[in-house]
């Protein structure tokens, strides 16, 4: 069956404007276009539509999602079981959650104890999901599925103390990089400071530490826009400043 934009896009959920907008990045193109001007989409092209809309609930971006759909090893087959994968993960940390919100109504009842770990679990769990549907396909592909499952786990299995210790050494890392970055010197003590606290933090997160993988996630502060307007939302140019200092923390 063939549609027009405004067919497609009553029968997709999706706006003209969209349908458009992903023509004119050519992401979506349209089978052809009809003597009269209209812009046709045959089953191929629904069957395209629906992995951009898959990809997109899981967060993420336009340019990558260009670059999954045309690389010649492309299988929209193990596309979509990587969907239903990924799909039934979320549900999975929903689950968690909302098993932990009726444990938390029934210790406020009384009904219950809870320790202290049995409070974070589900939260811990969502934390993993949203940073994977974030940046999940990305780190993936950079850093390999086998160090992204062991960094979830040590993750979960984090103690309370652990997880405020994890988080303390986020915070000085910030504010030690912040005043790095007034001095300018990514090669100075402060910058060096910043880039060990640095290395301190992400050996919590991901359970283990390897030069190459920290050089490589400081390269991604600076790829991947969503990295870099994190680090530069106050200070503009700090995503660099702090890969340029992880470069030279990491060579040494």
């Amino acid at each position: 069956m063939e549609y027009t934009v405004k067919k497609l896009s009553l029968l997709a959920g999706v706006s003209l404007r969209t349908i458009r907008y992903y023509d004119e990045i050519n992401l979506l193109k349209p089978a052809k276009i009809s003597p009269s001007g209209y812009r046709i989409y045959g089953p191929q092209e629904i069957n395209t539509l629906q992995q951009i809309l898959f990809y997109r609930e899981l967060g993420v971006s336009l340019d990558s999602i260009k670059n999954i759909l045309s690389a010649p090893s492309f299988d929209e087959l193990q596309a979509l079981q990587e969907h239903r994968q990924q799909l039934v993960h979320q549900r999975e940390q929903l689950n968690l959650l909302i098993a932990n919100v009726e444990k938390t109504i029934k210790l406020k009842k009384g009904m219950i104890e809870m320790t202290d770990k049995e409070k974070f679990e589900g939260f811990k769990h969502q934390l993993i999901a949203d940073n994977e549907q974030k940046y999940g396909a990305e780190l993936i592909e950079k850093f390999g599925k086998e160090a992204i499952e062991r960094s979830n786990k040590a993750f979960k299995d984090m103690s309370k103390d652990d997880y405020q210790k994890m988080t303390g050494l986020a915070e000085l890392t910030n504010s030690t990089l912040a005043e790095a970055f007034a001095h300018g010197d990514p090669a100075g003590e402060l910058a060096q400071k910043a880039a060990d606290l640095h290395r301190q933090w992400l050996t919590m997160c991901w359970g283990h530490y390897n030069k190459e993988a920290h050089a490589g996630l400081a390269q991604m502060y600076v790829d991947d826009e969503r990295f870099t307007a994190y680090y530069d939302q106050e200070r503009p140019g700090t995503a660099k400043f702090l890969r340029d200092a992880i470069l030279i923390y990491t060579k040494n």
